[in-house]
């Protein structure tokens, strides 16, 4: 059986995001096979990818390591969200589907049930699904693909507290939708505009965890994203 190089990526990368691998470890290609279950070859496709995503670097005498952003780095990443969350908002409007439509009423008619009820423990990730789902609905691959890479980054660099009053950033999802259905671009793009503005204040930028331990040696924690192989080709 043959894994898939995006296989081995996707898995590599939401372990580097979670931080299972610290920013500055070492990344082998023999370790990395080995911990899961594939040839070096993936491997050394899938460090290529997220080197070109700016997740990995190749240093002289290391190889390949977890990058290590810059504050600035990480704050740039905000802001290009800011602009690519309302484009997408506006795309979206012109081109939603029926589907798209379902889905994001279904989730914010979800959201809005959680917060009523106090159970606030599923919001983030339906707030992810929601947004996944608007840039999907954008029809731009290109589009989704930068918003989905920002997404992960963020992810990986901040930590997000939850809204002091959810049901205001669960209202903004429901007139973002209302927009969305009604075609009105300008509506779209400022509601996006709006929300992303005030989400970018929930976001604490993460520290690394190097106290205590030798120079080099990487913390690495148990994988909680063992690679998917149903698309393996035998």
């Amino acid at each position: 059986m043959r894994i898939p190089a995006h296989s081995v990526c996707t898995a590599i990368r939401d372990d580097i995001v979670s931080g299972v691998y610290e920013r500055g470890s070492r990344l082998t290609e023999e370790v990395l096979a080995r911990r899961y279950g594939v040839s070096r070859v993936p491997v050394r496709e899938a460090l290529r990818t997220l080197e070109s995503e700016g997740f990995v670097v190749t240093r002289r005498h290391a190889g390949a390591c977890v990058a290590e952003p810059t504050e600035q780095e990480a704050a740039d990443l905000l802001e290009i969200r800011m602009l690519l969350e309302p484009l997408g908002a506006a795309r979206a409007a012109q081109r939603r589907s029926d589907a798209h439509l379902k889905v994001l009423r279904g989730l914010v008619r979800l959201g809005q049930e959680r917060v009523r009820r106090g159970e606030g423990e599923d919001l983030r990730s339906l707030g992810g699904w929601f947004h996944e789902t608007l840039a999907q609905a954008s029809g731009s691959p290109a589009l989704i693909a930068l918003l989905t890479q920002l997404r992960h980054k963020i992810a990986w660099m901040y930590a997000v507290e939850q809204p002091v009053r959810p049901a205001d950033s669960w209202a903004e999802h429901g007139a973002l939708v209302d927009a969305v259905a009604r075609r009105d671009t300008e509506r779209a793009r400022a509601i996006a505009t709006q929300h992303a503005e005030r989400a970018a204040a929930a976001h604490r930028l993460r520290r690394t965890e190097r106290q205590g331990r030798p120079e080099g040696a990487p913390r690495v924690r148990t994988s909680q994203h063992p690679v998917n192989i149903a698309g393996a080709r035998h």
